[in-house]
């Protein structure tokens, strides 16, 4: 991509259980004399936005593109949180996603999740085609990989179209193919098979995304743990005895004892009564 004469910082930004937004640089400013943006990034990747806010407030002179997208995603969480302020967020985003460059890909992620999760009045059929236009003018850009993901999150459960929940995991699976990053294509495998638990969608269908999130790894927190429990037990279900006793050892040997590991060996002894009754070829 054009419209940059300097390497800028790749952020990477996910969103917590409020409104908050973080934004972690990988590579530190393109230039050897930082301009204050720098600062701002790691105030807000520390969760610090008044920080942030103070530190932008003494840049001097018309903002970089970069400044002003680090403005508009501190004025998103910035607190308290207003729908007059938002509204002058989607405003910058929209403009600096006119651009070029990887501040263009953000600023068009940022404001698709605006109308995704921010606006006290969502509006997911406009975040869906923000998301689509972004992945359509940069298909291989990070955020367009992103908004790929988010975009399944709406079609699982939020589009009105399509309706039938076959259709909706249809729908988020042909997104698939288009995801390049391995990491993002185990986060849309993780959430499909969610949504086919949640619509009761065939055992096999739900394990074998399961399986896809297992084999990519790299997942942190109680998501490993709680994997390796949702993989043995759906394996138990669907009569995948070898899958089940795998996955079930799997959790005791990598996991810290808890009372959930009591729950896993009673479910081994039960598995243990099941495989005995399949080799009689009993019911």
């Amino acid at each position: 991509m054009s419209g940059v004469s300097a390497p800028l910082p790749q952020w990477r930004c996910w969103f917590g259980a409020g409104l908050c937004c973080v934004l972690l640089p990988l590579a530190r400013a393109a230039t050897p004399v930082s301009d204050g943006t720098t600062e701002a990034w790691q105030f807000m990747a520390n969760q610090l936005p008044r920080d942030a806010y103070a530190r932008l407030g003494r840049i001097k002179g018309a903002p970089t593109r970069e400044q002003a997208l680090a403005s508009a995603v501190v004025a998103v969480d910035y607190q308290p949180v207003t729908q007059d302020r938002l509204h002058d967020a989607e405003a910058a985003f929209a403009q600096l996603a006119q651009g070029d460059d990887e501040v263009a890909d953000a600023a068009a992620y940022m404001q698709a999740r605006l109308y995704q999760v921010h606006f006290q009045q969502p509006d997911y059929i406009r975040a869906a085609a923000l998301y689509r236009a972004l992945a359509e003018r940069h298909p291989a850009s990070h955020w367009a990989q992103l908004g790929l993901v988010k975009l399944g999150l709406l079609e699982l459960y939020t589009l009105p179209e399509p309706a039938a929940p076959a259709d909706r995991i249809a729908a988020a699976m042909a997104l698939l193919g288009r995801i390049h990053e391995e990491k993002l294509q185990r986060d849309l495998h993780l959430q499909i098979a969610h949504a086919g638990t949640f619509y009761e969608q065939p055992l096999d269908l739900v394990l074998a995304h399961l399986k896809e999130v297992d084999r990519i790894g790299g997942l942190v927190g109680q998501v490993p743990e709680d994997l390796a429990i949702e993989l043995g037990e759906l394996s138990l279900r669907a009569g995948h005895y070898a899958d089940a006793r795998k996955y079930f050892e799997i959790y005791l040997r990598d996991f810290t004892p808890n009372l959930r590991s009591v729950t896993v060996r009673r479910r081994l002894e039960d598995l243990a009564v099941l495989e005995a009754k399949a080799k009689e070829g009993r019911p």
